[in-house]
């Protein structure tokens, strides 16, 4: 009897303890549950916002022009004129300032956000990220020109606390000019390597836009652009494409490219100071551009880049020939003898032309020969120039 009783209570204890272990599976299976369910719901959540994203309408971007004090503003939108709308309530008023940039409701009622300044991608492409290999001991025959552009340029982005010290403020900007092929884009490459600063490329005809103000916009982000990023390096190549002398008659598009122009001047030389970014400009025409441009203030430095003479055209032939296998009968001084009125572009023309001689007739090296023919090869592509320069007309 006793043992029959024990035998009970004992099959009870374990029916208890299969009991207990069984709640706490369920205990920890509704746990799982709960962070599985907490881990949908939050993933739910996600693919409501990207469907509300998806579904709602997009904003219109717009430039904030003035606030007025009725909780409206004037704005510029970007898909038509001037407009009259209302700021949200929740945009702080300490953002909204003249000229930035908002966002705007579907129907374009309703300033909904202020967005982040943001660069034209045209703009940012005209940076050059990579150095140019290019060096001055890799320019020939413009000794005088490469010091002036170092001590314009170079020398007071390197070592400010000189100008301090003599209590000078170092030029904004430097003009080059002279024919073509003589070097000037080449002397940009080089001022780019010799310095830190963040090198911006634009070539003048970009800034001709068929929309009116459109250029002069450009104008602004540019140099706006590179205020932010000095100290910087404004290269603009054939500047006579917008900076050409002003006429009081025209077409539009003459006056577009007149305001371009007055945009330029004022960025060079107006009240936002350039500090420590500087101006280099190129042109084949001097006789071509608005006086306006050439006055001591926006270009200090106007720097002649003439055709070489003997002396420079040897360097440059020199230079050229580096890593060119040449025969020994070659005679770098006889060609720069016989190529006279012939630009550092048309000198290297010359040493490749030999090249291809060479590689017809299944040689490894350049000879006298190979390099004789192929200045004659050059001179008839260039005769009209030097015929033209034979009769004293540039």
């Amino acid at each position: 009897m006793v043992k029959s009783v024990v035998s009970l209570s004992s099959a009870n204890k374990k029916s208890s303890d299969g009991l207990i272990d069984e709640v706490e599976h369920l205990k920890e299976k509704i746990r799982y549950l709960a962070k599985v369910k907490f881990s949908l719901e939050k993933d739910l959540d996600h693919c409501r916002q990207e469907m509300n994203k998806l579904l709602s309408p997009p904003y219109i971007e717009a430039v904030l022009l003035e606030v007025l004090d009725d909780k409206r503003a004037i704005v510029k939108s970007t898909t038509g004129p001037n407009l009259v709308v209302n700021i949200l309530s929740s945009i702080d008023a300490k953002k909204l300032r003249p000229g930035s940039i908002v966002a705007l409701n579907n129907r374009g009622s309703t300033i909904v956000e202020v967005l982040p300044g943001r660069t034209d991608p045209l703009v940012k492409a005209m940076e050059v990220i990579e150095k140019p290999d290019v060096t001055f001991s890799d320019i020939g025959g413009l000794e005088e020109q490469i010091r002036e552009l170092y001590e314009v340029v170079v020398l007071p982005l390197k070592n400010p606390e000189i100008f301090n010290e003599i209590g000078i403020e170092p030029p904004k900007g430097v003009l080059l000019y002279g024919p073509p092929g003589t070097g000037k884009t080449l002397l940009a490459k080089a001022v780019a390597n010799a310095t830190n600063a963040v090198f911006i490329r634009v070539v003048a005809s970009e800034f001709v836009n068929k929309f009116i103000g459109e250029g002069a916009r450009l104008v602004r982000e540019v140099f706006r652009y590179a205020r932010a990023r000095a100290p910087a390096i404004v290269f603009i190549d054939e500047i006579d494409a917008i900076g050409s002398r002003r006429i009081e008659t025209g077409t539009s598009g003459d006056r577009e490219i007149q305001r371009t122009l007055l945009q330029l001047l004022s960025e060079i030389d107006g009240f936002d100071s350039l500090s420590n970014v500087k101006v280099i400009a190129a042109t084949n025409r001097l006789d071509l551009l608005d006086p306006a441009l050439l006055r001591p203030g926006r270009f200090d430095r106007i720097i002649n880049i003439p055709l070489p003479d003997k002396r420079g055209r040897l360097e440059i032939l020199r230079i050229h020939t580096r890593k060119v296998k040449l025969s020994s009968d070659v005679d770098l001084e006889a060609i720069a003898s016989m190529t006279e009125g012939m630009s550092g572009a048309e000198l290297r023309a010359i040493v490749v032309e030999a090249g291809y001689y060479a590689i017809r007739e299944n040689r490894r090296s350049i000879t006298m020969s190979d390099m004789i023919k192929a200045v004659d090869k050059i001179r008839k592509r260039i005769k009209p120039k030097l015929d033209t320069m034979g009769t004293g007309i540039l």
